[in-house]
């Protein structure tokens, strides 16, 4: 194996990137491209490889699609050494609310996010929609037994997982009671 594919399996096996994003409609956690790229740049940077994505639109039929492709290059190479991996995703006939540049630029987003999870090997194991996924991702307060439930920022949502890390296994409501002073 060439030393390019050992620091890309390394970079692979290092990376991490949670689903720190949550959908309040669907009520379920994901992790969008930008999540990807920021796990991505420092692991890439380490191992010298370069992230490279882009996108072009295809047409099949009547439907117009984005094509992304994200490629890794070995920087320490004087020849263009690489691997890359491609997704697609269909432009929607219209959405509501958004213009067609809108449109384009989510397709282009959710292309790139599979784009990326195809090069290093990201693996949504389970369905989000799925009775099995719940129950692995239901955390419950060891004091009340309520559902611990992601805490929604200014900037950010706290996934469950993290709020029930972080408050020991209690949900808010009980950290707070134990903890007032």
């Amino acid at each position: 194996m060439s030393d390019f594919l050992k620091r890309v399996s390394m970079a692979q096996n290092e990376l991490k990137a949670p689903k720190s994003q949550y959908n309040s409609f669907g009520k379920y956690n994901y992790r969008s491209c930008e999540d990807i790229l920021e796990a991505a740049k420092p692991v890439c940077s380490k191992y010298n490889i370069l992230l490279k994505l882009s996108d072009k639109v295809v047409q099949v039929g009547e439907r117009y699609y984005i094509e992304a492709t994200a490629t890794l290059y070995d920087i320490d190479s004087d020849s263009d050494i690489y691997i890359e991996s491609t997704a697609s995703a269909r432009e929607a006939d219209g959405k509501k609310g958004m213009d067609e540049s809108q449109v384009t630029g989510t397709a282009s987003s959710y292309a790139r996010k599979y784009a990326l999870n195809g090069l290093f090997n990201i693996d949504d194991t389970k369905d989000a929609d799925t009775n099995e996924h719940k129950k692995m991702t239901s955390y419950f307060c060891s004091e009340c037994g309520a559902e611990i439930k992601p805490i929604k920022k200014a900037d950010r949502i706290i996934p469950a997982q993290e709020v029930h890390s972080n408050c020991g296994g209690l949900c808010v409501g009980c950290w707070n009671a134990k903890n007032k002073k």
